[in-house]
C-alpha cells in the first residue's frame, strides 16, 4: 500500500485561469498537508511544466481562454512518455464530464467545489498514481533480475553445446 507520507509529498499541478479557484485549491491542499503543489493560470505552459516536473496529478480546468482543458490534455497525450497520466478535470459543465474522461482524464470534480469531495478525489487519484508507479518500478526490477539470471545461465552453460550428464 501507499503510505500517507508519499501521498502528501506527491507533486500536484493546478491549472485554472480563475485566480480565486487557484487560491482556493492551493489553500485546501496546504491545509490538508500537501507539500509539493504548483499552479499556473496559463494553460499553454502545462506541457512544458509537466515535461520538466513529471507531476503525479494535474488538476485541470476545462473552460479557459486561448487553450481549453481538452486541448491541454491532447498536448499532454501527444508528448507523453509516462503510460499513466493522472488528470482530474474541474468543470461546471455536466455535459463535459464524459468527453473529458474519453479524452484521458481519470476523474472530474464539479464546480462549485464540495471541499470534502475535492480532498477525497485528490487523495484517491494520488493513491492510484503512486501504486501505479510502484508497480512500474517492480516490473523494471523484475525485468533486470530476469536479464541477470539469463546472463548467468548462459555464461554457466557448457561450451559447444556439450551436454553434462550425471553418473552415479
Amino acid at each position: 500500500m501507499t503510505n500517507e507520507f508519499d501521498i502528501l509529498n506527491a507533486s500536484i499541478l493546478i491549472v485554472d485561469d480563475q485566480p480565486v479557484n487557484v487560491l482556493l485549491l492551493e489553500q485546501l491542499l496546504a491545509e490538508t498537508g500537501y507539500r509539493n503543489v504548483t499552479s499556473t493560470m496559463d494553460p499553454q505552459m502545462v506541457q512544458g511544466l509537466h515535461a520538466a516536473n513529471h507531476y503525479d496529478l494535474i488538476l485541470l480546468d476545462l473552460k479557459m481562454p486561448v487553450m481549453d482543458g481538452f486541448q491541454v490534455m491532447e498536448a499532454l497525450n501527444d508528448g507523453r512518455t509516462d503510460p499513466y497520466l493522472s488528470v482530474i478535470v474541474l468543470t461546471a459543465e455536466p455535459g463535459h464530464k464524459l468527453r473529458a474522461l474519453q479524452a484521458g482524464a481519470r476523474d472530474f470534480i464539479s464546480k462549485p467545489f464540495d471541499l470534502i469531495e475535492v480532498k477525497t478525489r485528490i487523495h484517491n487519484a494520488l493513491e492510484v498514481r503512486l501504486l501505479y508507479k510502484k508497480i512500474e518500478n517492480y516490473s523494471k526490477l523484475l525485468e533486470m533480475a530476469m536479464q541477470q539470471t539469463t546472463a548467468e545461465v548462459v555464461t554457466a552453460a557448457p561450451a559447444n553445446g556439450a551436454s553434462v550428464s550425471a553418473h552415479a
